[in-house]
């Protein structure tokens, strides 16, 4: 990506210096997320677990200290900028598409960097979940050594892709600032377990289309994408595709516990977003399962 000049946002809170005291242990390695108040970047988990581990931690004692003698390395420095810059590309699109869309004032989220256990409105989260948005807070969760594994687990790499991890995230506050998180969030709550993942694949594959709708404006405005970067990100939504992770863990799919959509929905949803830039193709909740 092209980003030689581009701002960073304001909104960063750089907590790599402090550690995170317990951690929600749902699951384990690349595969954890919070559900219902967190969405998160890949698949696991249940409501019900989330809420007695939330209990859990909310009863222990925060164990946070600070190790002030730490020095970053060049990458995660550059990883830390980079963040930053994305970020300030998705508050430039999104600030536009509110006002063109008639949406109100788009409200900026904080985008928090931390390293291994961080402190949220939704609970202390671990690295191991991966990225993740928590609505309590309406802040998004990074520690950036998530880049790394996925580069070494799953051999997604390079900065578009990891530029399209970020705005998904984001893409998650839109769901959130326009009312479609909480309303997903409430249906869920009726739901089997089973009927609650599947609305969790529409508001995944949705941060997705996002994710491609702020990349086609951000490189309209500001020519970001090079050759090559495009097929980074189809790459990269390919290999979260749940129907991937499944069969790389452990051989095979067990398709009702899908929560995040398969590899052909996620390349598709984020290229429709990509290709269109238009926000009202994002009919996720709107079409049958068939279409998905």
């Amino acid at each position: 990506m092209k980003l030689d000049g581009r701002r960073q946002s304001d909104n960063v809170d750089d907590r790599r210096r402090m550690g995170g005291g317990a951690k929600l242990g749902i699951g384990g390695g690349i595969g954890a997320i919070l559900l219902a108040a967190v969405i998160g970047y890949f698949s696991g988990g249940t409501e019900g677990a989330l809420n007695a581990v939330v209990n859990e931690v909310s009863n222990s004692k925060n164990q946070t200290t600070v190790d002030n003698q730490r020095e970053f390395t060049q990458e995660e420095q550059e990883l830390a900028t980079f963040s930053s810059q994305i970020l300030g590309g998705t508050e430039d699109v999104w600030g536009q598409i509110f006002k063109e869309q008639g949406w109100g004032e788009y409200k900026k989220p904080v985008m928090v960097l931390y390293t291994d256990g961080v402190q949220t409105a939704c609970g202390t989260g671990s690295a191991q979940m991966g990225p993740f948005y928590c609505s309590g807070d309406e802040k998004l969760y990074i520690d950036l050594s998530f880049f790394t594994q996925m580069k070494k687990q799953l051999g997604a790499d390079g900065d578009f892709a990891y530029a399209y991890v970020i705005a998904h995230e984001v893409g998650h506050h839109v769901e959130y600032l326009t009312g479609t998180l909480q309303k997903a969030h409430q249906q869920m709550q009726r739901l089997s377990e089973a009927e609650a993942n599947k609305i969790s694949v529409r508001l995944e594959l949705l941060a997705d289309f996002y994710a491609g709708v702020w990349a086609h404006h951000d490189n309209k405005r500001f020519g970001s994408l090079e050759d090559g970067d495009i097929e980074e990100a189809i790459d990269c939504a390919q290999k979260i595709g749940d129907d991937y992770l499944q069969k790389k863990a452990r051989g095979y799919t067990t398709p009702e516990s899908f929560n995040h959509g398969t590899s052909k929905q996620r390349m598709k949803w984020f290229k429709l977003g990509l290709q269109t830039g238009d926000v009202s193709k994002g009919t996720t909740f709107q079409c049958s399962d068939a279409e998905l």
